[in-house]
């Protein structure tokens, strides 16, 4: 991470794709869940001490499950959903303060009220991480981009389904959206 980077942290939020119960129980590489969710809490808790925004997304459908996506030869959502699947897990001890977002698809953009809550909080840049990298993370991270925001990607506070997914989002596609680091350098900066 750049040395000479300037964090004004009353324009920096963090956005936290997914950590819920159905998706953190899945093996997930290059990190494991439980180092993803470790990294992540201690942002979060420097973000909450620093009175910075914290947005926790989480990935739901309706009972009938008519609102999942479902194009011709994309993957299947038939299966049923265990009850607490879409659940914020409890390492993130959501706080009154913190923003919860519900979203019907990969992205945390489209039909919710993300931009809408950022841009009222006049919020130029925002810290993504979560699971899965180049699924939740990556498709938040296109629209991220086309709407302006500038990115900072927490490497090992995500992870993919395979290493080679989550090597080829983080290397091919973040490296062109924003700045990629560690947990802890981004720690020395806030």
């Amino acid at each position: 991470m750049d040395n000479n980077l300037k964090i004004d942290k009353n324009k920096i939020a963090i956005v936290v794709i997914d950590l819920q119960k159905g998706i953190v129980s899945r093996d997930t590489f290059p990190h494991t869940s439980k180092e993803v969710i470790k990294n992540t809490v201690s942002l979060l808790n420097v973000f909450r001490k620093n009175k910075m925004p914290v947005f926790l997304v989480n990935v739901s459908a309706s009972l009938d499950g008519k609102d999942r996506l479902s194009p011709e030869g994309a993957l299947s959502w038939n299966n049923k959903l265990p009850k607490d699947w879409a659940e914020l897990i409890q390492e993130l001890k959501v706080n009154k303060s913190d923003f919860l977002i519900t979203k019907k698809q990969w992205g945390a953009f489209y039909g919710t009220e993300l931009d809408l809550q950022l841009r009222r909080r006049k919020i130029e840049t925002i810290v993504l991480c979560g699971i899965s990298t180049n699924i939740g993370v990556e498709s938040t991270a296109r629209f991220a981009y086309e709407y302006g925001y500038n990115q900072i990607f927490i490497e090992d506070a995500m992870a993919a389904m395979s290493k080679e997914e989550h090597d080829f989002s983080v290397n091919k596609i973040f490296s062109k959206m924003g700045r990629i680091c560690k947990s802890k350098d981004l720690l020395k900066f806030i």
